[in-house]
């Protein structure tokens, strides 16, 4: 392997929604005995995962499988209504740790159908997130991933409202969009995109640096959704050679030239650095700054009050704790909160 440059993508790796759910996990690690549950996996990323269940979380698929009185929280992906009733039963400790812009589809989803829209929702079969959303109104909502299948839905009689998955590409939420209004005429969209900003630029940066590279690797694993898109974005803007990994170990002995190198939004920085070592360019990095993301999520409501008494606590004397108040919670990464899970 003999690679003159890298060149790196900004933003690339955790987006506000990730840091939020891997501080909020970390957190109750810190304050519960093992074993602490969470529905589903936290985000979609192998080595994340790994690093939890290593300090005995445990990750089910059932939230009837939680003991009760246990500590549980509710992925970053969001869950059925159904779900999180089921899972503060027998005095549960719950913590949602639902992004925020997830949740605001499901709010989308909540008031149309109540008005009487019909919903067509552009979301990938068997992902969390699609699944989570449809169960806020199952007998209302219809679930494409194509252009085919607008033209297969039903002429509706109501009005019809289009929302999507939050980590969809932009190119498949312009198609389909595109395909949904000429099929649906007076179809209502949210004043607001429900695409997720950090997806959204991390697919612009990509893009800034696809010309100069001769190949690109995308770091993140394969059931995430904005890696995949990542991915494939890649691949339809001509990058070459286009890798997924879920580490350095992966990247393969063919690689010359220069190396694009992004990260998906549930890959730790940890892991971009590796690729690098591993790359060893003779020519150094060149990081491309495509824009600045300033988006912060605090911690989810159920925790406020337990990390600010542990931190009460801590000042007294009693306790010790690596990880800071509610308040000063944004001056810490999830990427460095990692790196002390030993």
């Amino acid at each position: 392997m003999t690679v003159d440059k890298v060149v790196l993508a900004a933003p690339r790796g955790f987006c506000a929604g990730v840091e939020m759910a891997i501080k909020a996990l970390t957190w109750m690690v810190r304050a519960f005995p093992a074993p602490v549950y969470c529905y589903h996996e936290t985000v979609h990323n192998k080595s994340v995962v790994e690093r939890f269940q290593s300090l005995g979380v445990v990750f089910i698929d059932n939230i009837e499988d939680v003991p009760k009185g246990s500590p549980v929280m509710l992925s970053a992906h969001g869950s059925a209504p159904e779900v999180v009733l089921k899972a503060r039963e027998a005095g549960r400790f719950v913590v949602d740790a639902v992004c925020p812009l997830v949740t605001k589809v499901h709010h989308e989803v909540k008031v149309r159908s109540k008005k009487g829209h019909q919903i067509i929702y552009i979301g990938h079969q068997g992902h969390e997130e699609a699944v989570g959303t449809m169960a806020v109104a199952p007998s209302s909502t219809h679930r494409v991933e194509s252009i085919e299948e607008i033209a297969d839905l039903p002429a509706f009689e109501k009005p019809v409202s289009l929302l999507a998955q939050t980590t969809l590409s932009h190119r498949d939420w312009s198609s389909i969009l595109n395909a949904a209004k000429e099929r649906f005429p007076t179809l209502s969209v949210p004043g607001r995109s429900d695409l997720c900003f950090a997806t959204t630029n991390r697919q612009g940066s990509l893009m800034a640096i696809a010309e100069q590279c001769d190949s690109v690797i995308v770091i993140g694993s394969s059931n995430s959704s904005n890696t995949r898109a990542l991915e494939r974005l890649a691949q339809e803007v001509g990058c070459g050679d286009v890798y997924r990994v879920n580490h350095a170990d992966e990247i393969p002995q063919t690689l010359k030239g220069v190396v694009g190198v992004t990260a998906g939004a549930s890959a730790p920085e940890e892991l971009v650095q590796e690729v690098i070592s591993k790359l060893a360019p003779h020519e150094g990095v060149e990081e491309l700054h495509f824009v600045t993301e300033e988006e912060y999520f605090p911690p989810p409501r159920e925790l406020r009050p337990l990390i600010n008494a542990i931190g009460f606590f801590a000042n007294l004397g009693f306790s010790k704790s690596e990880l800071k108040p509610v308040n000063e919670d944004r001056s810490i990464g999830a990427s460095e909160v990692l790196t002390t899970l030993t």
